[in-house]
């Protein structure tokens, strides 16, 4: 673990704090979290407080935060439901994509659609997932993963791995422990985050030749284009 996440991660911020898609998904995303944990104030929503953690960790702007949260305060009634689509790419490549919709037909189209156009095969449910494992992924500035990794076990969170590569250090826990990890690692001093969020981490990985490469670049951006689709995630290790 660890090899994509210290290779992407700047480069992911800045583009996510540029893509003004992000900020319309994170959104949506603020306004789901407030509707179904009940509350639109942070404080009392645990669920609300986490993602807009993630929202100001893409740098997504402060009026969109709040245009969410008022509309969540409203009366507006729309259904956003999950969903979540398994497909193949060029050469064993995999790809799993995550919506959040209040249109569910429309999703289904579309993401077909985008596979079939941009050179991929849609599966079903848990033909790829399988092969992926469900993570807590925190990423942090810093140096010496075995310090973090002690300071975890201190708290006793159950971590996966903690790794250290560019400058970055990466953490990796059992999903139901995230939370846990964030905050004990608030209370050792760390004060601001580039990552933390549960991921979907290939258990495996395949690189891919420069002319597959493009074809799954193309199906990829398409997928992370459509405004229904929340997240991406694929095994292709040179992407």
């Amino acid at each position: 673990m660890g090899r994509k996440w210290a290779n992407i991660v700047a480069k992911k911020t800045a583009k996510d704090g540029a893509n003004s898609k992000v900020y319309a998904k994170f959104g949506v995303e603020i306004y789901v979290a407030a509707k179904r944990g009940g509350s639109a104030e942070p404080e009392a929503n645990s669920m609300l407080k986490f993602t807009i953690e993630k929202a100001k960790q893409a740098q997504v702007p402060r009026h969109v935060i709040d245009n969410a949260l008022k509309k969540a305060e409203g009366k507006s009634d729309e259904t956003f439901v999950d969903g979540r689509y398994e497909g193949f790419g060029p050469s064993g490549s995999t790809i799993i994509c995550e919506t959040l919709t209040s249109n569910v037909n429309r999703t289904i189209a579309d993401v077909r659609t985008i596979f079939h156009k941009n050179g991929g095969n849609i599966a079903g449910e848990g033909a790829v997932s399988y092969a992926y494992d469900n993570t807590g992924v925190i990423v942090f500035k810093g140096e010496n993963p075995d310090d973090y990794f002690e300071t975890l076990m201190e708290a006793e969170v159950d971590v996966r791995d903690v790794t250290g590569e560019g400058g970055y250090i990466q953490v990796y826990t059992e999903p139901t422990d995230l939370h846990k990890a964030i905050q004990a690692l608030k209370d050792s001093g760390i004060e601001e985050f580039e990552q933390t969020e549960l991921e979907l981490i290939p258990q495996g990985e395949v690189e891919l030749s420069a002319e597959e490469l493009e074809v799954f670049q193309g199906l990829v951006d398409a997928l992370e284009e459509n405004d229904d689709v929340q997240k991406v995630y694929h095994n292709v290790s040179n992407l």
